[in-house]
């Protein structure tokens, strides 16, 4: 009988069959107990950004855990937080004023929507408590955030009884490159939902421009224009969940920057540490922090993660910012779409309904899922780790990639079709 001691995500345990342990990893490849080596096509759910052992990564985990581990943020501060809090206001969106850390991406967006239900509360707006979202959206597997999320696709249909019930306006269906006249029937549907319900909406959630889990689908930065401008209008705060998207992975820095858009919330995770420990940041403007701010103190924000501020994931971020801006992660980014563009733009299958490029994101939709089966052990047998899910075949690599390296990973996605 199967060792099940250790619970997979997603996946039937009674049928798995998980052949392939992780010894280590360098670069933009991890080793096999068996030996071999594959590239790492997903960047392990999209948060490596720097590859595996990086050594001034690796020698800040050390240095810190030399001083401080771990210590609570509640009444006490640690100088890697505060020097966290104070580059991440340098460096997001101009008004994003405030840093409020906790764990991980999906309690990142739990904290996002608290606090934007508790700045109407504040104000004395008690029927504000709801959400607008998406469809195709996905904001993470936390009970909150799953209410968010998409209510007709995928695994959180299994909890509606459980889920409280939100809005969900459309998904955007103007391509990255549409012009502006594409957009307006979109931004209509956003209307008539915002129109129907701002009374109880407290915030309205994206994830700008890449809706990731919900198929790559890459959407124009004209829609995220005017949704803030409807947001004005209704009163409604605007919650950008940069999670996947922060740092890089759609060709800027951040997705906002397309559109020079400032939302009033916006929550970091995956790519802030450079995969190497979890830690999550919501940041603030000042309109939404002064809300708290009061003599009152049933006005301050009510939360509190145990490893929020944690010195060990704040100092492994700094190192991790610090190389990006001083190894061009921007420029190496874009090398890597423009390789990506000419690998996949152009490929043709009957299986194959499109392909998608945005920043370092790469995508083959096929018109049935089936058509994806056994690519995963195809890809290893030539490899490459490559996870597809539903109808997507995509590639989310490491900016540390080299052209030869990530063409070699675009190959074995086409040559799945080409063999079958």
């Amino acid at each position: 009988m199967q060792d099940t001691s250790l619970w997979f995500p997603y996946a039937q345990m009674k049928n798995l069959e998980v052949n392939y342990e992780v010894e280590t990893g360098e670069g933009p490849y991890i080793q096999l107990t068996n030996g071999m080596k594959l590239l790492d096509a997903t960047c392990s759910w999209w948060c490596m950004i720097h590859g595996y052992r990086h050594p001034e990564i690796t020698q800040a985990i050390h240095d810190q855990a030399d001083k401080l581990a771990h210590v609570m943020l509640g009444g006490l501060k640690n100088q890697p937080a505060a020097a966290l809090a104070k580059k991440l206001v340098e460096i997001t969106p101009e008004g994003l004023n405030h840093v409020f850390f906790s764990d991980s991406g999906s309690v990142g967006m739990e904290v996002a929507m608290k606090m934007a239900v508790q700045f109407w509360q504040n104000q004395g707006r008690t029927k504000k408590y709801k959400m607008a979202s998406l469809m195709r959206a996905y904001h993470g597997d936390t009970t909150g955030c799953m209410s968010v999320c998409d209510p007709e696709e995928g695994m959180h249909s299994l909890f509606s009884g459980l889920l409280p019930k939100h809005h969900f306006a459309p998904a955007p269906t103007a391509s990255f490159d549409a012009p502006a006249e594409s957009v307006a029937s979109d931004i209509a549907e956003l209307r008539k939902v915002f129109e129907q319900y701002h009374e109880e909406i407290a915030g309205f959630l994206v994830e700008p421009l890449l809706q990731a889990a919900g198929g790559l689908n890459m959407y124009s930065p004209i829609y995220l224009q005017e949704a803030r401008k409807l947001c004005d209008e209704f009163e409604i705060l605007f919650i950008f969940d940069e999670v996947a998207t922060g740092f890089g992975r759609t060709g800027k820095l951040f997705a906002a920057e397309y559109a020079n858009v400032t939302p009033d919330i916006m929550v970091l995770s995956k790519g802030l540490t450079g995969g190497y420990i979890g830690h999550a940041a919501t940041l603030a403007n000042d309109r939404v922090f002064n809300a708290f701010w009061d003599d009152d103190a049933g006005k301050a924000f009510m939360h509190g993660p145990t490893f929020m501020g944690n010195p060990l994931a704040c100092a492994v971020a700094l190192k991790s910012i610090e190389i990006f801006e001083r190894d061009n992660y921007l420029g190496k980014i874009a090398a890597l779409n423009q390789l990506l563009k000419e690998e996949l733009l152009g490929f043709r299958h009957d299986a194959v309904l499109n392909t998608r490029v945005l920043g370092a994101a790469a995508v083959i939709e096929v018109k049935d899922a089936k058509s994806l089966q056994g690519v995963q052990d195809f890809a290893i047998s030539h490899g490459v780790w490559l996870r597809s899910f539903d109808r997507y075949l995509y590639t989310m690599p490491p900016y540390i990639i080299s052209a030869d390296q990530l063409r070699k990973i675009t190959d074995v996605m086409k040559a799945w079709f080409t063999a079958n």
